[in-house]
């Protein structure tokens, strides 16, 4: 089954999985909650998934269909190599981790190898994560914080909009600095950009 808000891409992936003998496509889905509803239905062998899309996003579909089967064997597509996010779709459940823009030469390879009972996971992406691996994570609510710092906020503006100090702010935009290495707020936007801790 795939599962991506773009029919494109769901046009290709059914396109090379059609030439295969041992494959076919069962089902699709545009969203996560599609995607929950047509896996009750057809429990296909490996779900293709999405990790950004409306509705539902994939990680947290991936947890719900989990709940319901945990024998689920789902694959993540993304066009994302952020350790952060990556390690929120194997901690949800995720058996691999696929790029789009590796699916050309990687995507049968990747289906064949979940199917055996093994994992896929990209050299790039473990690298990432493994680079990552002893830091200490942003809380929720530094996430929170560096969000709103990033869509162009100050520590006052986002103070009012959490409902505490500009002091406090200033105090967590310290603790981000150090956990993720910045020299400064702007530092701070693109590392955690790149990592997929935030989104623009």
């Amino acid at each position: 089954m795939t599962v991506d808000d773009h029919p494109l891409l769901r046009e290709g992936i059914a396109a090379v999985v059609k030439r295969q003998p041992d494959m076919q496509i069962v089902g699709e889905a545009g969203n996560g909650l599609e995607a929950l509803a047509q896996f009750r239905q057809l429990q296909p062998d490996i779900t293709l998934m999405d990790v950004q899309m409306p509705e539902m996003d994939g990680v947290q579909a991936i947890t719900a269909i989990r709940a319901e089967f945990a024998q689920a064997r789902i694959l993540v597509l993304t066009t994302y190599k952020g350790d952060a996010q990556s390690w929120r779709a194997l901690r949800a459940g995720a058996l691999g981790y696929l790029l789009k823009s590796s699916l050309r030469t990687d995507l049968l390879a990747a289906i064949r190898a979940v199917h055996a009972g093994g994992r896929w996971i990209p050299a790039e992406i473990a690298v990432e994560l493994a680079s990552h691996a002893g830091d200490e994570p942003l809380t929720e609510r530094e996430i929170e914080v560096l969000q709103r710092i990033a869509a162009g906020n100050s520590n006052r503006e986002v103070g009012a909009m959490l409902s505490v100090s500009e002091e406090t702010i200033k105090a967590r935009m310290k603790s981000i600095l150090v956990k993720l290495s910045a020299k400064d707020r702007t530092h701070a936007v693109s590392i955690a950009l790149k990592r997929g801790l935030i989104r623009l």
